[in-house]
């Protein structure tokens, strides 16, 4: 069977505000293989921010494992953490995160200083990853130049940019009105089917009914799986197909 691309086993995270005890986090066991696309929901408290943090190596569990790749992230140290958010995690966010005074082009390089590729070699990445989400025209522009979602898309292109393992996008779609939105996910769609790994997190049933699984948590843990509610009938076939691929 293929390894999976991320796994987690009994993962807990607890947080200590007080005397009492916040279990945010009880007992994940959960896969991800390489080439899905995966959408994740809960209600605030539903433990669904602790879980991203820790799948974007931003945090790690209180026991547990977290294997990426093979690799136990969960006992890694700050600086080795750091390199695996570098090399092997692209994040989305809803706010972008754009620098204001950097161009397009500027603002994707950024992932590649960090990695230590030298000046030429970070621009023709830079300028592939832009073409690549439809922006080769805007690569000069500054983030106030560019509508929501031009800048959201800048941001999708850094976080391709290093080729990253997995793409963790935190509610893309957030700042975006409803006909931006589509275009958005229309292009994590196209990213998927070139074979990058999506993680969305959303609280938006349409946005979540694009993925291929939704993972929903409930109290810290993972609710039963299910289908997106009502898909076409194709995607009823894919989805069977997709199950039986990956469970089998």
């Amino acid at each position: 069977m293929q390894q999976p691309l991320i796994q987690l086993k009994s993962l807990h995270k607890h947080y200590y505000p007080g005397a009492e005890v916040v279990k945010a986090l009880q007992g994940i066991d959960l896969c991800i293989f390489k080439n899905e696309y995966v959408a994740m929901m809960g209600a605030s408290g539903s433990g669904k921010s602790t879980l991203m943090n820790i799948l974007g190596a931003l945090d790690t569990p209180t026991s547990g494992h977290y294997l990426l790749n093979g690799n136990d992230v969960s006992q890694l140290d700050d600086d080795a953490l750091a390199v695996i958010r570098n090399r092997e995690i692209g994040f989305v966010f809803q706010t972008f995160n754009l620098l204001s005074r950097s161009t397009a082009l500027e603002n994707v390089m950024l992932p590649l200083i960090y990695s230590g590729i030298p000046k030429e070699e970070r621009i023709e990445k830079a300028k592939t990853a832009l073409t690549k989400v439809q922006l080769a025209d805007r690569m000069s522009h500054k983030p106030g130049e560019l509508s929501g979602g031009q800048r959201q898309r800048v941001a999708i292109a850094r976080a391709l940019v290093n080729n990253p393992s997995l793409l963790l996008a935190d509610e893309p779609t957030g700042n975006l009105d409803t006909a931006t939105s589509v275009e958005i996910m229309n292009l994590f769609e196209e990213l998927h089917r070139q074979g990058n790994t999506i993680i969305v997190i959303t609280h938006e049933e349409d946005i979540a009914r694009r993925a291929q699984r939704i993972i929903r948590l409930i109290d810290g843990k993972i609710a039963p799986s299910s289908p997106p509610v009502a898909p076409e009938e194709g995607e009823v076939k894919r989805l069977i197909f997709i199950n039986k691929k990956i469970w089998n």
